[in-house]
């Protein structure tokens, strides 16, 4: 694989790393921008196998250095119907033509992009989201976007700031969900999509050293990123990648 890449692929790939760090330690939403230049590069489905080991290398990294910022209770609620949502994307993929793939992400995220927009409109008025049920929507859309094209980012802040976590808490609570949750998905994607081999492994450890300058950078970004720049930022990035992958 590393033998065949193009230049275009290998600008991909590092800008990849780069955002991965980045987005795992605190520039929520960065990764987003980065999920339909990698499908476009590599294939939609092919991308997916890619990334995950580089979002793995980048989780520990997060969890290391957030390690006492989480409330496990949050994590506890979501898990169950994530894995669920494992399951579904995979059942899914099965009657998806490969072409189709990148859509269905983006058809995915733009739901996100409407529950965002609801609850930074409805937010202060809304009495559910104290209820199970509100979280086990979250992790089941989070199990689905991250088994199909690792991009349950934006469902997971949406769902962090409509709990009214402050921004380090939350950003503790995504370290060790998506933890758990990608080392998960890891034997699935390696074994039933077959989309994680030992060539694209020895590319993700190239991007190691990467991975570690961009998580560096997101820490230093988000010590002086205001709360109320930072859900703009989110919102504002999901927005682009969701047309760049439906258009």
């Amino acid at each position: 694989m590393i033998e065949t890449l193009t230049y275009m692929q290998w600008a991909v790939i590092v800008l990849g790393a780069l955002c991965v760090g980045m987005s795992k330690t605190g520039v929520q939403g960065i990764m987003l921008m980065m999920v339909p230049l990698l499908a476009m590069a590599f294939g939609a489905k092919e991308s997916t196998g890619i990334i995950l080991p580089m979002l793995c290398m980048a989780d520990i990294i997060a969890v290391a250095y957030y390690k006492r910022i989480a409330d496990w209770k949050e994590v506890a609620k979501l898990l169950p119907t994530a894995i669920l949502g494992f399951f579904m994307a995979i059942g899914v993929e099965r009657f998806v033509p490969g072409g189709q793939f990148r859509q269905l992400m983006g058809w995915t995220l733009m739901l996100a992009l409407v529950v965002m927009i609801g609850s930074e409109v409805f937010g202060k008025e809304n009495r559910w989201m104290k209820k199970g049920w509100y979280a086990a929507i979250f992790g089941l859309l989070g199990g689905f976007t991250t088994m199909i094209g690792n991009a349950a980012g934006p469902v997971m802040s949406v769902y962090l700031l409509s709990m009214r976590k402050e921004k380090m808490e939350y950003i503790g609570i995504n370290a060790w969900f998506f933890l758990v949750v990608n080392l998960l998905k890891v034997p699935l994607q390696a074994f039933v999509w077959k989309n994680i081999t030992w060539e694209s492994l020895s590319l993700n450890l190239l991007m190691l050293p990467v991975i570690g300058v961009g998580a560096v950078i997101g820490v230093k970004i988000v010590r002086l990123l205001p709360e109320k720049a930072f859900r703009r930022f989110v919102q504002v990035v999901t927005i682009l990648s969701v047309l760049l992958m439906i258009l």
